[in-house]
């Protein structure tokens, strides 16, 4: 089938009537990595190299966007303004997720049956950033991962809390966490408004250590030179150089997946 990535294959997943393209490379346990706006940019990819590298199958669902296409300002407003009024995307309703993470879970099932291991990673980023955790509800998740996670939008005291998941679907996570001992990881620099402290604290409070929050300071005049509007820890903002707090943060999300879904099939 051609490709609209070099070096990926290209396929579709449908669930419940809901089909979406899908990339994948590599061999191993699989990580989905859900691309934030506007869409599976140069930079993503380079992430997903990085998982392929780890020794796992990096999967790449295309929910909005061109893939391979290089960021912009006039891209990135129109894959805004198309994910706001999608029906698939919530994006102010507060205490529930994204209509879209029924397709992800079930392709999370799919994915692990197919690539075997003990189960899937699964990293969302910017607008899919929560994603990852309304995820984890099921069992087949077991590293998840939420890279400035900013849905719903943080319009007011109760929005900036909000985790995008039901009181349900948290106290399922939180039973994750306990019983068997599934992390959360979640990253954002400090002088993110899209990101507030706020949702962090909120995540600090329903999972306790369950949840490992890795704040990047990006205040003025921060050691990392990060620049006041620094926002994708993993992307766009990461500075890939060794003793950078961005590079750790990757590192720290590499280290997530080799030892949830690597180690121990050794």
């Amino acid at each position: 089938m051609t490709t609209g990535i070099a070096g990926f294959s290209e396929d579709t997943f449908t669930h419940d009537g809901i089909t979406h393209t899908v990339f994948r490379k590599g061999s191993g346990p699989a990580v989905i990595v859900m691309a934030e706006i506007p869409g599976i940019t140069p930079k993503v990819l380079e992430f997903a190299e990085r998982v392929v590298d780890l020794g796992c199958t990096v999967v790449l669902p295309q929910l909005f966007g061109e893939p391979g296409k290089d960021i912009s300002v006039p891209y990135a407003l129109k894959s805004i303004s198309k994910g706001c009024v999608s029906r698939e995307f919530t994006v102010l309703a507060r205490g529930q997720a994204s209509p879209v993470t029924v397709w992800l879970r079930a392709l999370a099932r799919h994915e692990h049956a197919a690539c075997g291991g003990p189960g899937v990673g699964a990293v969302g980023m910017c607008f899919t950033g929560g994603f990852a955790l309304a995820m984890m509800v099921d069992p087949s998740v077991v590293a998840p991962v939420l890279s400035q996670p900013s849905l719903p939008f943080a319009i007011g005291r109760k929005g900036k809390r909000d985790l995008g998941i039901s009181d349900a679907d948290i106290q399922k996570a939180r039973a994750r966490m306990q019983d068997e001992g599934i992390c959360l990881l979640g990253l954002r620099f400090t002088g993110d408004s899209l990101v507030p402290k706020e949702r962090f604290d909120r995540m600090r409070e329903e999972f306790g250590s369950g949840f490992v929050a890795v704040e990047l300071d990006s205040s003025p005049g921060n050691p990392d030179g990060f620049r006041k509007q620094a926002h994708s820890v993993l992307t766009e903002d990461l500075v890939d150089v060794e003793g950078n707090s961005s590079r750790d943060a990757l590192n720290q999300v590499l280290d997530l997946f080799r030892s949830r879904l690597l180690e121990p099939a050794t």
